[in-house]
């Protein structure tokens, strides 16, 4: 039986969703919570539509697992709307929570299986800080002009060698991605930037965020992001913004 979840949370305490050997993850205090409603009868692995960064939050994160245990099929079957709740039960103040649950079909993989991923990323560009938003934005003092931001961001949709936008750190074997849209738009003080994409280089939304961060400043012209398409050089992009405004918000599939 495979189960599949959406899931929020709050990144801010977490290395990341990916399980980790001496840090606390998403992934595993799921999976605790989880071993725990079976009384620890089945071993549980949790596979994510994508693995997050630490202090990186979710809206609509989508996961999966699979039940083996015929007596925990036969339990849970017909009660999966009561799971959320029993899992949550389990991680009370752990700034996850599961929204939903349901039975889907073995081909079914929530990585694998996506067609889109969207992402959101907010800014708050205000002199004053917020206490409200801590560690849920990025607080950025001087004026950004968010049209010239959008205009700029334009540049991006399509496929395209990413190179220039992606950590050197960690080397997908192709930095080739194809962007379907992208967005930049202001509400009061929060300037919000929407990218879907099928997928995504490490820290790919995040150097683009701060790419654009620099045009909206006034520092580079919007034409400068075709520049560092045909250059591919990421010394030359701007700075990786930080991952307390990025929220996962949404997997299609």
């Amino acid at each position: 039986m495979k189960i599949k979840l959406l899931i929020e949370y709050d990144g801010t305490k977490y290395s990341g969703w990916q399980k980790q050997k001496t840090q606390p993850s998403i992934q595993e205090t799921i999976e605790i919570a989880i071993k725990t409603i079976f009384a620890n009868l089945c071993e549980i692995t949790l596979h994510g539509a994508g693995r997050t960064d630490a202090g990186v939050h979710a809206l609509g994160q989508v996961a999966h697992f699979e039940i083996s245990d015929q007596a925990i099929i036969n339990k849970w079957k017909h009660n999966l709307k009561k799971l959320p709740l029993a899992i949550n039960a389990n991680m009370l103040d752990s700034g996850i929570c599961i929204l939903a649950a349901e039975e889907v079909s073995d081909s079914f993989h929530a990585r694998f299986a996506a067609i889109m991923r969207h992402y959101q990323y907010l800014i708050l560009n205000r002199s004053a800080d917020s206490p409200l938003y801590n560690k849920r934005v990025w607080n950025i003092h001087s004026k950004l002009d968010e049209k010239i931001m959008n205009t700029a961001a334009q540049f991006l949709i399509g496929h395209h060698n990413f190179n220039a936008f992606r950590s050197s750190q960690f080397s997908a074997s192709n930095p080739h991605r194809t962007i379907s849209d992208i967005k930049v738009y202001r509400k009061d003080d929060i300037i919000t930037i929407e990218v879907s994409a099928k997928s995504f280089l490490h820290n790919q939304v995040r150097i683009i965020v701060g790419t654009l961060k620099e045009i909206g400043l006034g520092k580079k012209e919007p034409e400068y992001v075709k520049l560092l398409l045909q250059n591919r050089e990421r010394i030359h992009a701007g700075p990786t913004a930080p991952p307390y405004g990025l929220y996962f918000t949404k997997v299609e599939y």
